[in-house]
């Protein structure tokens, strides 16, 4: 076998070991969804329930209630496996820090993002946003919460047994995250008002390609203790 066939058959592993982790033990992302659902119910409460002014802040209250729910789970993301010695089997498994915590990031995205998507034409529905955004948007907060997963697993290693570390972790990943709130928000309220929303998208799309490979080697550092 191939060091490249045993890399990938690694990788897999420690990404099917999340999904498992996340079928058995679904309340991370049933509260994820949920926070999702209610702040964006809260919103008619707060603002009014007036049609043009829920449309007017749907954009923006989409992406950030989405990215304030998927970081629900991301203060436990490696804790866990630091707690139980886990995560120092999972360092001597043979794959690289970095494609360790590329697997962490994709099996968060898929337990955690897909649900979000899932749940987002109910939201924006709540939150009075015309149906032809509806697609945008869902593409927009695929794009931001893979964007946060990345950021939020290297800001998960780089405060993994810091004390209040997960406190810390969101004062260090939503500064970073503000970008994909401005550009997905954009893209929603072009599609909205029926105009192009193809730019904003591309430039959440390459926040996400340079966040791919530096996001995961931070976080292989931070692992290794560099």
């Amino acid at each position: 076998m191939t060091p490249d066939t045993t890399g990938r058959s690694a990788f897999l592993a420690v990404l099917g070991r999340e999904l498992r982790l996340a079928i058995r033990h679904p309340a991370d992302a049933l509260a994820a969804v949920l926070f999702f659902l209610l702040v964006a119910a809260l919103f008619p409460f707060g603002v009014g329930p007036a049609p043009e002014t829920l449309a007017r802040l749907a954009p923006g209250a989409l992406l950030a209630a989405a990215l304030l729910a998927a970081l629900l789970p991301l203060d436990r993301l490696w804790g866990s496996e630091a707690e139980d010695g886990s995560l120092d089997l999972l360092l001597l498994c043979g794959l690289h820090p970095a494609l360790l915590a590329l697997a962490k990031a994709s099996g968060h995205w898929l337990t955690t993002g897909l649900p979000l998507l899932a749940a987002t034409p109910l939201a924006a529905a709540m939150l009075n946003l015309p149906t032809e955004a509806w697609s945008t948007a869902m593409l927009a907060l695929g794009l931001a919460s893979a964007l946060l997963s990345l950021l939020g697993t290297a800001g998960a290693a780089l405060t993994l047994g810091a004390r209040r570390g997960g406190v810390l972790l969101p004062l260090l990943v939503l500064p970073l995250a503000i970008p994909a709130v401005i550009f997905g928000a954009a893209a929603i309220e072009a599609a909205a008002n029926e105009t192009i929303a193809r730019p904003m998208l591309l430039l959440l799309a390459a926040l996400v390609a340079t966040a791919l490979p530096l996001a995961p080697l931070a976080a292989g550092a931070a692992l290794r203790g560099d």
